[in-house]
């Protein structure tokens, strides 16, 4: 494949290679960008991961070795350093890496890997591939391109950015090709239950209490094509739980009989955040593209200014009037 090839011949040529992913990373993110670093110091190569900000207290059981470190840090002691190839990962969007975006005026070569969709044209000329499940997957299958053999440090990385970018396997993009990538990962010694309670941590009674409370007053339309969850701050702050742990919520809604579209409404400040999600049937990337944001057909999200209870009317009417137009 051509966006492999491109692959190998940037890091051959490379010695310094910086890898960085969007702001407020996600485990497909880190874990590719990990991935990616552990692989190239194993054949000769000078790599270090630099986000915005340090890695998170919950993610660092997979950066043993501290591979990533934050951008002021970077600065701080490798200011004057020349970069030979600089890595984006999980994104296409130099807009969504924050300040490390500095470092491509220092860099001799950028490359994108990623499984988002974007113009042609951009695909062309990087490591993208919307087919993938999840960057993860891409990553996996690149890494091997250079012969390197998976290790268990690999292997955690890359099989909990899938674990985590398919809803634990349950998404339309899995396929027989991410089975056998994540067979090969299992190989190496990886037990999926320590993978899978690392991610998810161990989680407090006030975590479930949380959960009940949210999907009891799930809601949806009269034709139960639409159906939503609400997350106030408020409710956030009751049961002391970090927004990050309330990602998979919206996914209960998915099992709903004749569920069309997934939603939840999350207020931050005066901004709601609105995940959409599909079984695949409906193309809800679109649907968030059309209200400002973004994402895949099965997964997708935006923010939008204005309260959660005006947010959550406004968009549901929107939603609705989409799905009149498709028939479904």
């Amino acid at each position: 494949m051509e966006h492999i090839q491109l692959f190998k011949t940037l890091t051959k040529i490379a010695k310094k290679i910086v890898i960085s992913t969007h702001l407020h990373p996600d485990a497909d993110g880190i874990g590719s960008q990990i991935a990616l670093a552990i692989a190239f110091r194993s054949i000769g190569k000078e790599a270090i991961c630099v986000n915005e900000e340090p890695l998170l207290e919950r993610y660092k059981y997979l950066d043993p070795h501290n591979t990533i470190i934050g951008y002021e840090e970077y600065e701080k002691n490798h200011a004057d350093d020349e970069i030979d190839l600089f890595i984006v990962a999980d994104t296409n969007s130099l807009a969504r890496i924050g300040k490390v975006s500095d470092l491509v005026q220092r860099s001799k070569n950028l490359l994108f890997i990623d499984h988002h969709p974007c113009a042609p044209e951009l695909m062309a000329i990087h490591c993208i591939d919307t087919s993938m499940a999840a960057t993860g997957e891409l990553v996996g299958k690149l890494i091997e391109s250079l012969k390197v053999k998976f290790n268990e440090e690999i292997a955690l990385s890359l099989y909990t950015s899938v674990l985590i970018d398919t809803s634990s396997f349950r998404y339309p993009t899995v396929t027989g090709d991410t089975h056998r990538l994540i067979g090969k990962l299992l190989d190496t010694g990886i037990k999926p239950p320590s993978a899978y309670n690392q991610i998810y941590g161990a989680k407090e009674i006030s975590y479930m209490q949380m959960l009940g409370t949210v999907l009891s007053k799930a809601q949806a339309t009269d034709d139960k094509k639409i159906a939503w969850l609400k997350l106030t701050e408020e409710t956030l702050s009751k049961f002391a739980t970090d927004p990050e742990d309330t990602h998979g919520f919206i996914n209960h809604l998915l099992i709903l009989d004749n569920i069309k579209v997934a939603c939840m409404f999350r207020q931050i400040g005066r901004r709601v955040k609105v995940s959409l999600r599909s079984t695949g049937e409906i193309d809800v990337g679109i649907m968030a593209n059309a209200l400002g944001g973004g994402g895949h057909d099965h997964s997708a999200a935006t923010i939008i200014d204005g309260s959660i209870d005006n947010v959550i009317r406004d968009t549901i009417k929107k939603l609705q009037l989409m799905l009149s137009r498709i028939d479904c």
